[in-house]
């Protein structure tokens, strides 16, 4: 791919549209909105499209990618779509605000993420991953739920790490109601694409409604105990009561503060769990990736218990959850709103066009990856992994907005993996791989199930 410009062939008004059929990208959207992206997507580098009115302009390339986020990022915002699915859950929060008001509020969390403080939240994380393994010898050698059980393992970690307990959060009606609440997502997306006003009726609403009540009663009950008891706690929690807006002093009100618990409980641990849980499914039916995985495993540990700094040297494992998040790319779609005209490629972008960079195409297209269907670990040796264009893999997003908790997720991954993988390995039920579906984040159509035996 060549995205290089050349300014005298800029096209300003001139884009080579490809037909979309309205119907079929309404009924994708509401079934599954992976379906909706443009086929020629996943062989071309750009794809050019005009529904309900708008140009939308879906971009493969690598290079074209860099160009839009990160060069031209102050062009961008998040947009319509972002704002319909997620704002009534989510507020004006780090991953749905933009220009001043994002970047304070990512300015206040930011202590949160840095490399020295994840290192400290180590042990939290193996501590975590081993509860979930010693409930698993209460059921081995029987059928497991994999979102399930990884999306407590991850919730777990969260509410230990970034809210020093969570006083009391119901996990599995936290865990419903977050469930709840993506399930109609893709009638929001048509529905906006139509125009329609946010008012409008559809399946699911009310209980997606309901959902999203319980879930910020719940983080306003833990803001409120916290203010009444005054401790202070070394978390998120009291970073954001904490922060105040270095330009106006501004602190956070009780609303804002719940915005960004929505966000990192919501997509923190969401997003980790799933690439987990399809992780321990492609294990199950590649049994010469796990036994590498074992074998690393006793390596590191020298057959003891995982510990801290056993985790930085678990190079394999990293790999293996890197190329499930390849395959399966928990956040699958990222899109943005141009505010001011900037090139991409030979074209001029115009204000008021929707961008989309499909991650969950770019991590299947020919012309980046060979055999882009296959699960194949080693494509993110070092070496080989230094070869690639950096935004040819962007399980996290790229640009100003990459994911702020990016370093968190793999850290607690490869944690998780290890702890488990020591006391168990895993095979697959008879059923073929379920259909990846788009509810915000990437899960199975039908759930994931595995087979536990310990070892």
């Amino acid at each position: 791919m060549n995205a290089r410009v050349n300014a005298a062939n800029l096209s300003q008004t001139t884009f080579p549209l490809t037909p979309r059929s309205m119907p079929h990208v309404l009924l994708s959207l509401i079934r599954n909105p992976l379906d909706a992206l443009p086929p020629e997507i996943f062989t071309e580098p750009m794809v050019f499209t005009k529904v309900g009115g708008k140009l939308r302009i879906y971009l493969a390339d690598p290079e074209l990618i860099y160009q839009a986020l990160v060069r031209n990022s102050d062009a961008l915002v998040k947009g319509e779509d972002v704002r319909r699915v997620l704002g009534p859950a989510l507020g004006n929060g780090i991953l749905t605000s933009d220009g001043a008001d994002w970047k304070w509020q990512r300015q206040s969390v930011a202590g949160a993420f840095r490399h020295e403080k994840l290192l400290e939240l180590q042990p939290a994380m193996i501590a975590a991953a081993g509860r979930r393994r010693d409930l698993w010898l209460t059921h081995k050698n029987s059928p497991i739920d994999l979102c399930q059980e990884m999306m407590r393992t991850t919730f777990d970690i969260i509410v230990d790490t970034m809210m020093s307990g969570g006083d009391g959060i119901d996990v599995d009606k936290v865990e419903r109601n977050i469930t709840n609440y993506l399930k109609p997502t893709g009638w929001k997306f048509a529905l906006g694409l139509l125009g329609l006003p946010d008012w409008m009726p559809h399946p699911g609403k009310e209980k997606a409604r309901s959902a999203v009540a319980f879930l910020r009663t719940t983080l306003g009950a833990v803001i409120a105990e916290r203010r009444r008891s005054g401790g202070e706690r070394n978390d998120l929690v009291s970073m954001l009561l904490d922060a105040a807006d270095p330009e106006t002093g501004r602190m956070m009100t009780d609303e804002e503060v719940i915005d960004n618990l929505m966000t990192f409980i919501t997509a923190g641990h969401e997003t980790t769990a799933l690439g987990l849980a399809w992780t321990f499914h492609l294990l199950a039916s590649h049994p010469d990736c796990q036994a590498k995985l074992f074998e690393e495993i006793a390596t590191v540990t020298e057959g003891g218990a995982l510990a801290a700094e056993h985790l930085g040297k678990l190079t394999y494992t990293r790999q293996v959850f890197s190329e499930a998040m390849r395959l399966y790319p928990p956040a699958p779609i990222v899109s943005r709103a141009v505010t001011s005209e900037f090139a991409i490629g030979t074209h001029m972008i115009p204000a008021g066009t929707i961008i989309y960079v499909p991650i969950y195409a770019v991590h299947h297209h020919a012309d980046l990856w060979e055999d882009p269907q296959v699960f194949d670990p080693g494509r993110f040796e070092p070496e080989v992994a230094r070869n690639r264009h950096r935004y040819a893999f962007m399980p996290f997003g790229a640009g100003p907005r990459v994911c702020i908790g990016n370093g968190f997720a793999m850290m607690e991954a490869v944690a998780i993996l290890a702890v488990l993988l020591q006391k168990f390995r895993v095979t697959g039920s008879t059923e073929p791989s379920p259909k990846p579906v788009m509810k915000v984040t990437l899960r199975p159509m039908h759930p994931l199930s595995i087979n536990l035996v310990e070892r």
